[in-house]
């Protein structure tokens, strides 16, 4: 491994546990035992840090998803989904690219074209997720659409602190993204 994919690896950790907003070299750099001129350096400058910082977030998420098993309808599969979000790994994975998204939509880089291209990424693992829970494939890219949005939202719900509120509202949305798949398919051998 890289002394280059190691300080990434170790920032991200830090970013995991205390967030994105806010990361500057000095502090980062302490926190993981490293000067900001070694993260300079290795990754340009904060800006190229924090693009690096994003894409490893999303392969992380992405990688943690892959592992899923799939489930036996995409109503259960979004309930699983939605319990992985509230796990560690996952939460911090999805608060981060939170914090990236918030600060790209009003035009911040790097993280508007970071979260995009994450974006694109996530949705791609979410419809490979859903097909094999049996979305039709035709139909994946709406069910992931509906879901992913849905999810981000209650992910970012600061409306309630009542868990099965969620819950309640997230099996609603599964039902809705079941109604959506239609009947699962029968696949031949």
């Amino acid at each position: 491994m890289s002394r280059r994919t190691q300080l990434l690896d170790q920032v991200t950790d830090h970013v995991l546990e205390h967030g994105l907003t806010g990361l500057t070299l000095r502090p980062v750099a302490a926190a993981i035992g490293t000067s900001d001129r070694m993260l300079i350096y290795h990754f340009e400058s904060r800006d190229g840090l924090v693009s690096a910082v994003i894409t490893r977030v999303t392969e992380r998420a992405i990688e943690i998803v892959e592992a899923l098993p799939a489930a036996r309808t995409v109503r259960s599969g979004v309930n699983r989904l939605w319990e992985t979000y509230q796990e560690e790994p996952m939460h911090g994975c999805l608060t981060a690219y939170c914090q990236a998204a918030a600060t790209g939509l009003i035009g911040d880089e790097p993280y508007l074209s970071e979260a995009r291209a994450a974006n694109e990424l996530w949705a791609a693992a979410l419809r490979t997720y859903f097909v094999r829970c049996g979305a039709p494939p035709r139909k994946v890219r709406r069910v992931v659409t509906l879901v992913e949005a849905s999810l981000s939202g209650f992910h970012l719900d600061l409306a309630t602190d009542r868990p099965e509120w969620l819950a309640a509202g997230v099996d609603d949305l599964a039902r809705a993204a079941q109604e959506l798949a239609g009947p699962r398919e029968r696949r031949t051998a």
